[in-house]
């Protein structure tokens, strides 16, 4: 039996239920694309077009907002400490865990349930763009439509509750408008490295490897912070072929050298959910982050500077 605390109102459990048994295999098809605007794969990638090519202060505004969201919602949920839905209601499923090659009930590998961490990413990610760009109106309504959208898939996915999706937004809303609000009033090297240092609370009582992976990302974002804006300088680009390779080199860069750095370890050590291994997981995602967004651009000078000769 998975670890944890189970609470639930009757009217989530129902609603659910009735939700997945409406919506069918076709309608759980659907949800399951949608929920990839919460992901993983596809936060890299709206964060690396808007970094490494749109416009890079854009991207620093989006990306402090974010990570202060990775890592305050798995601290969270290590205080909760609430079971995922399908854990103790069999008329619930789990049409889409968060990993799929671990075992559904293994806490350790799929995390708590409150708040929600898509719906969290989503409101920060998609929230962030009216935030940063005000009065543009479609950019107020993506910053609505699909935070909305992923967390109601959230809970037709069987993997959250509406609790939870919902406490997900509010987390979420209060991170977009109040780290912008501290950033103004404080410079940005202060106010990473107190976020980091609050965070680093997480480690006496988190064990779950979100909140190690979250810790280590954050830690590569402020490293390359200062480091990009010493060393590198790079400049954004709109020219649609040098934003198709920046892209897929970032992209390539995030998960090859993330791959790379899993090679000396076992499978069985990196899913162990110890300690070690936890913290093994909090450096390769800061190594892994720092050469992404710090490292990573410099490349970007050598391809310009190639294409400009040519």
């Amino acid at each position: 039996m998975a670890e944890g605390i189970t609470f639930a109102f009757d009217w989530e459990v129902s609603l659910m239920a009735w939700l997945q048994q409406a919506l069918g295999s076709a309608g759980a098809a659907i949800m399951s694309v949608i929920t990839l605007f919460g992901e993983e794969m596809i936060m890299v990638a709206v964060l690396g077009y808007l970094y490494w090519c749109f416009d890079k202060e854009f991207g620093k505004f989006i990306g402090i907002n974010l990570v202060t969201g990775l890592v305050l919602n798995p601290m969270l949920k290590n205080i909760a400490l609430r079971r995922r839905p399908y854990m103790d209601w069999a008329q619930i499923k789990c049409l889409k865990p968060v990993h799929a090659d671990a075992d559904i009930m293994d806490i350790a590998a799929q995390g708590y349930s409150f708040p929600s961490g898509h719906s969290m990413n989503a409101a920060i990610v998609y929230g962030s763009f009216p935030r940063y760009k005000k009065g543009v109106m479609w950019l107020r309504v993506i910053g609505i439509a699909l935070p909305a959208l992923v967390g109601i898939s959230r809970f037709c996915l069987g993997v959250h509750y509406p609790t939870d999706v919902l406490v997900g937004w509010a987390c979420g809303a209060v991170v977009v408008f109040l780290v912008p609000v501290l950033a103004r009033k404080v410079k940005r090297g202060v106010l990473c490295t107190v976020i980091f240092v609050v965070s680093l609370a997480g480690i006496f009582y988190c064990r779950t490897s979100d909140y190690y992976t979250s810790l280590g990302i954050m830690a590569g974002f402020f490293l390359s912070l200062p480091f990009e804006e010493r060393f590198v300088k790079f400049e954004n680009t709109t020219v649609w072929w040098k934003v198709i390779v920046r892209l897929v080199g970032g992209v390539a860069v995030y998960f090859g050298v993330n791959t790379l750095l899993k090679l000396p370890f076992s499978d069985a050590f990196l899913d162990s959910a110890t300690m070690a291994a936890f913290l093994v997981r909090a450096v390769r995602y800061t190594v892994v982050t720092f050469a992404a967004i710090g490292v990573y651009p410099m490349v970007f000078k050598l391809i310009d500077g190639k294409a400009g000769k040519a």
